[in-house]
């Protein structure tokens, strides 16, 4: 082949290849505008559906990463990339990744349901998988407790949503028993009437419904 005829050549693959890297860009470019609208308009619904801000961050991200996926694959095809063997590569290693952390993948879909229905907040009393405290933290895997004696403890979400959640604090006030034992000897009423006396003077005790005072007798057998 002469000169001529490579010079020829050289013209004809510059064209079609300059097209169609011209189509692979504007993909990219357009396909790249797109992938964040669609994200801010995600984000715009979550916050106004006032989801929590750990979750939706995350989820925008993960969406903005999964639509770049999209638009970099079509770049790629039209730039005349065998895009079919990509995204099976693509496939295995999303399923070895999600074998490999499915507990992980457990924690992240039940902290998930947490930040959407809310069964607990921050500030909450709770019991669940098998810790008592008050939240401090909801994460995106874990749920962070800190329990009566001031200690921190970290529980997997999803042990938390594997079992029942018991919140002391849903219902903005919580009945407390408490049981005093007296001498048969002593005056009935008048231990009533301190007991009610103590219980007025206190502000954290509610006016309504009242504080019930009741009387339970036991009996006990000398041998």
């Amino acid at each position: 082949m002469n000169v001529e005829g490579l010079i020829s050549r050289a013209k004809e693959l510059i064209a079609v290849f300059g097209l169609k890297f011209v189509a692979a860009v504007a993909v990219f470019v357009i396909g790249r505008w797109a992938a964040g609208a669609i994200t801010h308009i995600i984000e715009k619904i979550m916050k106004k559906a006032n989801t929590d801000e750990t979750l939706t961050s995350f989820i925008s991200s993960l969406s903005y990463i999964a639509l770049m996926t999209v638009v970099v694959i079509a770049a790629l095809g039209q730039l005349g990339v065998q895009t079919t063997s990509f995204i099976a590569i693509l496939g295995a290693a999303g399923l070895a990744v999600g074998l490999a952390l499915q507990n992980s993948l457990s924690n992240f879909a039940s902290g998930v349901m947490m930040m959407f229905f809310r069964p607990i907040k921050v500030g909450d009393l709770v019991e669940g998988g098998g810790v008592t405290g008050v939240v401090k933290e909801v994460q995106i895997f874990t749920t962070v407790l800190i329990t009566p004696d001031n200690k921190t403890i970290i529980v997997p979400n999803s042990k938390i949503t594997a079992d029942k959640i018991i919140n002391y604090s849903s219902q903005g006030s919580l009945r407390q028993e408490f049981t005093f034992t007296i001498n048969y000897s002593d005056d009935i009423d008048k231990t009533r009437k301190i007991v009610a006396e103590i219980l007025d003077r206190n502000p954290k005790v509610l006016k309504s419904p009242a504080p019930d005072i009741g009387l339970r007798t036991s009996w006990a057998m000398r041998t």
